[in-house]
């Protein structure tokens, strides 16, 4: 008898072990535990989305799927990239059918904390309701549904593994495969877009008292410092004054004006980018976006809400200066002199090092392990580690036992997603077996771009 027979025999004879091990079946609706960095408070969840394993794996094939937008070339992690930190890397965004957005993609980066969603919207407090904007937007058309929803719902309803996603993560639905239960999903996913695996979270926190260099720290009291104002706008754990969560006492949103702009030497911004002012139309909101958060800096460029400064260098001129300069052209002007500018914004100088130790800090907010997390990645690309629920390359007796469970049909298949290896929404023997294997000889490869 071959070697390779001894193996394959031996491979069966573990599954059938494992097959005659009893289990007890996931409910539909099994909780999903945060698992959070030290010191980040508990994101809010609404009382009528609560956060599950199977809404969550359902939403990130949602969030990936191409078949979201109207003629099916766009999905939301087109403009949201993971490697990018959940931004595109262009200036600004552009829709499914061309049109180029006014904005630049925002980071989604621990957006489960953010109080306000997008640039300028105080209106737009809900991941489930910001969901609804990229799909139905006309102006300028986005993933562009409007007037496909039924197209949309019969294209997810006649997929077999969409079938079984929405059956696990809405049971108790009548009608599982609507509008609403997909912006509940795809913003349970996101609320799991978590990062504070940094040099700095690792330092502040007294994990690693080396995580973080000497030039980063001594950035850090520049920071924080009276001199350069950065932390009244990007404070807090999440590095902006605009965030949410549980036990916090209030929200608050912090729209600035940071002198991007003086159009007419009067306060104006460019006409189809007026910050708030656009929703209030209170002339002292002209140019007042959302201060975002500042991890993940590194992976984000280009910068401001137009995309408009490309590094991080510029960015410190910038505010060093307390503004921008534009010389000619039809935004031409001195932002410094903007009348609506914040109070925060008054300029300062730098030495080149300090410049320099000041890069540092923003950098050691960079996670690299959120960019590159197999978890969050997409789930179209075929992963090859069969049963590691993980997602960390490693295939353990309990994963195995979830596998068996799943091909058995008494747990779920949103707990072992990568056991399915043809993602026809069942698990087979053949694909037990490969699972088994793994579980033998380990994982020693990923996908590209993971």
């Amino acid at each position: 008898m071959s070697s390779r027979t001894n193996i394959g025999l031996g491979v069966v004879a573990i599954a059938s072990m494992f097959v005659g091990l009893s289990a007890v079946p996931l409910r539909a609706d099994t909780p999903y535990v945060f698992e959070l960095p030290v010191g980040f408070p508990r994101p809010k969840v609404p009382a009528d989305n609560p956060m599950t394993v199977e809404k969550i794996a359902l939403g990130r094939f949602l969030f990936y799927d191409t078949r979201l937008s109207g003629n099916g070339t766009q999905s939301c992690a087109s403009c949201h990239q993971q490697e990018r930190a959940f931004t595109d890397g262009l200036p600004q965004a552009i829709g499914s059918t061309g049109q180029v957005h006014p904005r630049s993609a925002m980071s989604l980066t621990n957006v489960a904390y953010a109080t306000a969603l997008g640039w300028a919207n105080p209106l737009l407090d809900s991941l489930e309701r910001q969901a609804l904007v990229p799909m139905f937007n006309e102006r300028p058309v986005e993933l562009g549904l409007t007037g496909k929803e039924d197209e949309l719902l019969a294209r997810l309803q006649a997929d077999v593994r969409y079938q079984r996603l929405f059956a696990e993560a809405f049971a108790g639905d009548r009608e599982r495969v609507s509008l609403g239960n997909i912006v509940k999903a795809i913003a349970s996913f996101e609320r799991t877009l978590i990062s504070g695996n940094t040099p700095y979270d690792l330092y502040v926190q007294g994990i690693d008292d080396t995580a973080l260099s000497e030039d980063a720290f001594l950035g850090g009291r520049l920071f924080f410092s009276e001199r350069l104002e950065c932390f009244h706008c990007h404070g807090g754990f999440n590095f902006t004054a605009s965030v949410t969560h549980e036990g916090n006492p209030f929200d608050e949103t912090s729209f600035q004006n940071n002198g991007l702009y003086n159009i007419d030497g009067r306060g104006a911004y460019p006409p189809d980018n007026t910050g708030l002012f656009e929703i209030t139309h209170i002339p002292e909101d002209m140019g007042r976006f959302k201060a975002p958060t500042l991890r993940n800096l590194s992976y984000t460029a280009p910068y401001m809400h137009d995309g408009s400064i490309a590094t991080l260098e510029e960015v410190i001129d910038h505010y060093a200066a307390g503004g921008r300069t534009i010389h000619s052209g039809p935004y031409a002007g001195d932002g410094s002199k903007n009348p609506y500018k914040s109070n925060f914004v008054r300029g300062f100088s730098l030495t080149e090092e300090e410049k320099q130790q000041l890069l540092a800090f923003l950098r050691a907010l960079d996670d690299p392990a959120f960019v590159s997390a197999p978890r969050l990645s997409d789930p179209f690309v075929p992963w090859p580690c069969r049963a590691d629920c993980g997602y960390d390359g490693v295939v353990t007796v309990d994963e195995l036992v979830q596998a068996v469970n799943v091909a058995l049909g008494t747990s779920s298949l949103a707990r072992c997603l990568p056991a399915d290896a043809s993602g026809e929404g069942d698990v087979t023997i053949d694909e037990l077996l490969q699972a088994v294997t793994v579980a033998l000889n380990g994982c020693d490869r990923k996908p590209a771009g993971h």
